[in-house]
């Protein structure tokens, strides 16, 4: 029973990494990672910018992605720590990259560093796989 339990279970496993390695690419295409970050203007004393924005992707997000990204406003909800769901205005940064320790590393700078430079509690991060082509 064991094994047939083991077995099972090991299927299982190694069906959901193949799956994690994302769809099926066509010839020309490449596997990419796609990320988009939310981020909320909300903070203690008032809201980030249009040009505070603009300078934290230029000097952040730029220099870790300088093959490029793409960023627009929006407007976005959620619940925070206190329970209240909040309502702000937003930001999101489209990234797409190679799937690469240093790309990880970039992202999560990028996170760490809106967090630490404009007093958020969080930045809403979705990973995606995709086929990519130019």
């Amino acid at each position: 029973m064991r094994t047939g339990t083991l077995a099972v279970v090991l299927a299982c496993v190694l069906g959901a990494c193949a799956s994690a390695q994302g769809p099926a690419c066509r010839a020309g295409e490449r596997h990419s990672v796609v990320e988009s970050l939310y981020f909320g203007t909300a903070r203690p004393g008032g809201v980030v910018s249009e040009g505070e924005w603009k300078e934290f992707v230029h000097q952040v997000a730029t220099p870790r992605f300088p093959q490029g990204l793409t960023s627009w406003p929006a407007a976005g909800q959620w619940r925070g720590a206190s329970g209240v769901i909040e309502r702000e205005a937003s930001y999101v940064l489209h990234v797409v990259h190679p799937d690469t320790d240093a790309d990880e590393r970039g992202v999560v700078e990028i996170m760490r560093e809106y967090r630490a430079r404009f007093q958020q509690e969080a930045v809403l991060r979705v990973r995606g796989s995709a086929c990519v082509s130019f």
